[in-house]
């Protein structure tokens, strides 16, 4: 008996202009975010310091409210805070580089001291280690032309830096003294049935940016603490190092945990063998997973509520497009964005413009 053929499957042609819809949105959204990017790339000396500063006035604006209700007038309480931030990141910076190039003789007996422990304990051949020695010292020279090359065809970025700081520190101190009136003046030029959306986000975002500045203040200085004294119980060197690397490194979500507690677990191989390694290893994973699961959701509260995967994918992102700024400013910026998204799409303004350019991709299809 013959069966009788199936029907083909029926396409809902319906379908199919929303699929377009979607597709050519993605590369809308690809094109102007490659266009944004080469922009950013630029200009990048200048505008990168200058969202920096744009992050600190906001970080640092209730400061200037507490200076201003205890009698300071805006122009210099806004003053105080652009000096007194000046100052300390000066401070900071010149006793870590100069802590870091008295003690590299230090550190370099470490390193040695951990190889000479490796190769003892854990049954590695010294000649592979003596050969691998020979290599990096062979390629010595070439880095240290290359470098010597570098800072001398970097004097033109160098002097763009400064030109980006100083731009960057009056954008901060005009940001701190007139930020409330410029928010005031945006607000009013926006349509007055969105007016209130748009302020609430201006809010939310600062909000996000405050609670993500103090949250990583207090996680960096605790992981630093602890690491610290784990340090001096153990007797290593180079404590402040380890500490103010630690300290810096809590800023970076994941990378700049594993580059501090790195340099103190090697620190710790050097002057101690593995079993003190080891030691300073569990202390470095046990404190950043107290951190992660403990204390940050107490500090940073449901602001900042986002998985740590999705934490260290746009860390390593924005540190790939904008350097350091963006290693910094990836997760509060990815937090920021993720709720304007979710505002125009409760506004229906997504939905809006998939209906409106339903026509014109119709007729691409055709």
């Amino acid at each position: 008996m013959a069966t009788k053929p199936e029907a083909p499957a029926v396409v809902d042609v319906r379908s199919v202009p929303k699929l377009g819809v979607l597709a050519w949105s993605f590369v809308g959204v690809v094109a102007a975010t490659a266009i944004v990017v080469i922009a950013f790339g630029a200009v990048s000396e200048i505008l990168l310091p200058a969202v920096f500063a744009a992050v600190l006035a906001v970080v640092f604006k209730p400061l200037v409210g507490k200076l201003e209700r205890r009698g300071l007038k805006s122009t210099l309480a806004a003053g105080v805070v652009v000096l007194g931030l000046a100052l300390v990141m000066t401070v900071v910076m010149v006793a870590t580089v100069r802590g870091i190039v008295q003690q590299t003789d230090e550190i370099g007996d470490s390193v040695d001291a951990a190889l000479a422990n490796a190769s003892a304990e854990l049954n590695v051949e010294k000649e592979s280690l003596d050969d691998a020695r020979a290599a990096a010292e062979k390629t010595a020279p070439a880095i240290s032309d290359g470098f010597v090359t570098t800072i001398v065809s970097g004097v033109e970025a160098m002097v763009g830096l400064a030109g980006g700081l100083i731009l960057g520190a009056l954008i901060m101190y005009y940001l701190l003294k007139d930020g409330t009136s410029l928010r005031r003046s945006v607000i009013a030029q926006i349509a007055p049935s969105i007016r209130g959306e748009v302020d609430g986000f201006i809010g939310y975002a600062c909000q996000t940016l405050r609670s993500y500045g103090r949250g990583r203040t207090v996680m960096s200085a605790i992981v630093a603490a602890v690491i610290g004294v784990a340090s001096l119980l153990l007797g290593l060197p180079l404590v402040f190092t380890i500490v103010v690397a630690n300290f810096i490194g809590g800023y970076i979500p994941y990378i700049g945990a594993f580059l501090g507690g790195g340099l103190a677990v090697i620190v710790a191989l050097g002057d101690g063998g593995l079993d003190v390694a080891a030691v300073m290893l569990l202390v470095v994973v046990a404190s950043n997973l107290l951190l992660e699961n403990f204390v940050e959701p107490r500090v940073m509260g449901r602001t900042l509520d986002i998985h740590p995967l999705l934490v260290l994918i746009v860390t390593a992102l924005g540190g790939f497009l904008f350097g350091i700024v963006g290693l910094i400013l990836a997760v509060p910026f990815t937090v920021i964005a993720g709720n304007a998204v979710g505002r125009l799409r409760a506004r229906g303004f997504l939905e809006l413009v998939a209906d409106r350019a339903e026509p014109a991709i119709k007729k691409v299809l055709d």
